[in-house]
């Protein structure tokens, strides 16, 4: 079995065995949140304003390994 988090949160590293995480860009997270309040405060942006992909990755740690043949 192979176990993979989110959010690469500090005590990933630390487990035993180590979490396999995904980690986001919390400040593209916090810039694209602003942006979308400044929009629709100013009725610039939609009701759910635009979706914009969220830059991603992975931190491969000992939670995971490749399947064997």
């Amino acid at each position: 079995i192979s176990v993979v988090g989110f959010d690469d949160i500090e005590m990933s590293e630390y487990y035993v065995p180590a979490l396999t995480t995904i980690r986001q860009d919390r400040h593209f997270l916090g810039r694209r949140a602003a942006e979308v309040l400044l929009d629709r405060l100013t009725g610039a942006g939609g009701v759910s304003g635009p979706e914009a992909p969220v830059p991603v990755e992975l931190i491969v740690r000992a939670s995971t390994r490749p399947l064997s043949s």
